[in-house]
């Protein structure tokens, strides 16, 4: 009896995972192809590329994520299977295929599926042009190659001209995870992330420290737990400016 409840609970859960993906595809698109199939093709019209830190949501329609998490799912469990776990029998594992497909989709990568974050920005009335210091923010990605979680800290320095937008602190943390929840490399991150600052608010300068532990080569390969990776992004006037430059980098050291 205990067997027969295991294998038809997951088969109600398919035939809803079929429903979604089928009712968000036209058949022009290619009604019956895999949900990622679909979406790969969409992107491939339009030329546009879609590696691991690329961000897809332009090509994602209303309610298409709970059906990729349906499919993620079934690969997953494919992927235990080969494993050779036994996921029926094991308690642990009997639904881990759902839940990583929902934490991939959900939350660590979730930065490749939906939109930016909207910036409010507000005008800079009384003309600041001093260095402000936001950080530090906490940041948790993954490395591209292994699939390993990065976990670190970035810190985020702005020069602002009289006439650049300003925006809520708040906006430099949730646009700091939105590039960061992606699978890739840091150094490739937190240069995404400064040509997205310069673009957004226009400043004299921008810079970014980041310091982060990579478990790609903590957790497996030469497993030293004590080595991190800490590197910088300087733009504008924090490039052309020693002073300034070292006045950032020393107010880092002293927090």
């Amino acid at each position: 009896m205990t067997t027969k409840k295991i294998v038809s609970k997951p088969m109600v859960i398919k035939k809803t995972a079929v429903k979604k993906v089928a009712s968000s595809v036209t058949a022009k698109e290619g009604a019956g192809l895999p949900l990622s199939a679909v979406i790969r093709r969409r992107i491939e019209t339009q030329k546009v590329r879609f590696h691991a830190n690329d961000n897809i949501a332009a090509f994602i329609k209303p309610g298409e994520l709970e059906g990729l998490v349906d499919e993620v799912a079934e690969k997953i469990q494919a992927v235990l299977e080969s494993l050779v776990i036994d996921t029926r029998s094991d308690h642990n594992t009997k639904n881990t295929s759902l839940r990583v497909a929902k934490m991939y989709v959900q939350e660590v990568f979730n930065g490749r599926y939906v939109e930016q974050p909207t910036l409010t920005k507000f005008p800079n009335v009384s003309r600041l042009n001093e260095l402000m210091i936001i950080g530090p923010i906490t940041v948790r990605s993954a490395c591209s190659h292994h699939l390993c979680p990065i976990m670190g800290r970035i810190w985020i320095g702005v020069l602002p001209s009289k006439d650049s937008a300003l925006i809520g602190l708040s906006k430099y943390s949730r646009l700091t995870e939105w590039v960061m929840c992606r699978p890739q490399i840091q150094e490739e991150a937190v240069v995404e992330l400064a040509d997205m600052l310069e673009k957004k608010i226009k400043p004299i300068g921008v810079a970014i420290v980041m310091d982060a532990d990579h478990f790609c080569m903590q957790w497996r390969g030469v497993k030293d737990r004590d080595s991190k990776m800490v590197n910088s992004v300087m733009r504008g006037a924090f490039l052309k400016d020693p002073n300034l430059r070292r006045e950032f980098l020393s107010l880092l050291e002293k927090r």
